[in-house]
């Protein structure tokens, strides 16, 4: 009982770091909501957040540090990533074990240094390495994207919020993986989830004024960098809130950005802003 309780409690705080809760039921929260909108991303997440945990663990990192989630929530993001990019696959789960590992290694290489915090950055390098080698090697690898832009869509206001949390995640399919990713946050923190709310809410009219088409919008992809952005700089002074409001705008101008390019973001926007915002202060 007492590995169990361990197990489930390291797991759950690295799903839920992701979103900056090191709350074993928050995560426990989100990883149902990624069941919820598919259960093979779900294992993807567990089997993710297991081997970028077992890395650290391997590797003598500290052992507060892996207890409190920290090497596993950029696991987490890598296993459901290469549900989302990749063909399920033996080759596609080495490339799952390799690029979660990786994952753990920047991350420690991050907390060796005082300049720049981590944030995702060791997910986004892990994956767009992953990436990266399969459309060169192994092309054969990666899913066939079969997105259409329906230009006839409206906005749909409580989607594009509730899919803008869920998106942190890659869940852009049901509003229900937002929603338990939302109460996740709650439960641990009122603050928090008041900035949930503002990082994925604002991105919304300058959206609107960048023209950026509805079904965009409707899938949350303007709106989770801004919530993690919110979350991260978010405090209890107004002055914070206003820098956290910045960040959440920059976020999404740097998100619009990237997608006009082509670039596949993840949550490149987030860690950017973030660290200019944080330059800057």
């Amino acid at each position: 009982m007492a590995f169990i309780h361990n197990l489930l409690l390291i797991l759950g705080r690295g799903i839920g770091q992701v979103m900056f809760q090191n709350n074993a039921l928050s995560g426990l929260l989100m990883l149902t909501g990624i069941f919820l909108n598919s259960w093979q991303m779900g294992i993807l997440a567990v089997c993710g957040n297991i081997i970028s945990t077992l890395t650290a663990y391997f590797s003598g990192y500290k052992h507060d540090d892996i207890k409190n989630g920290l090497y596993g929530f950029n696991g987490t993001l890598v296993g459901i990533a290469v549900g989302v990019f990749l063909q399920l696959s033996v080759g596609s789960l080495i490339m799952l074990i390799i690029a979660s590992a990786l994952s753990t290694w920047i991350t420690y290489f991050f907390s060796q240094q005082r300049l720049l915090p981590g944030f995702t950055a060791p997910f986004i390098l892990a994956v767009w390495g992953m990436l990266g080698v399969c459309n060169w090697l192994i092309p054969d690898l990666l899913s066939v994207s079969d997105t259409v832009i329906d230009t006839t869509q409206n906005i749909n206001y409580f989607q594009t919020f509730c899919l803008g949390i869920g998106q942190v995640m890659f869940q852009g399919n049901t509003v229900l993986a937002g929603l338990f990713f939302f109460i996740g946050i709650l439960i641990n923190s009122r603050k928090a989830s008041l900035y949930t709310i503002l990082g994925a809410l604002l991105p919304i009219p300058l959206a609107i004024l960048l023209e950026v088409d509805a079904t965009n919008l409707n899938a949350g992809l303007m709106g989770y960098n801004g919530v993690l952005c919110a979350i991260a700089l978010g405090g209890t002074t107004r002055e914070s809130g206003i820098w956290a409001g910045y960040s959440v705008l920059l976020s999404t101008v740097l998100q619009i950005l990237g997608m006009s390019l082509g670039i596949t973001t993840l949550t490149a926007p987030f860690v950017i802003s973030v660290w200019i915002i944080q330059m800057v202060q």
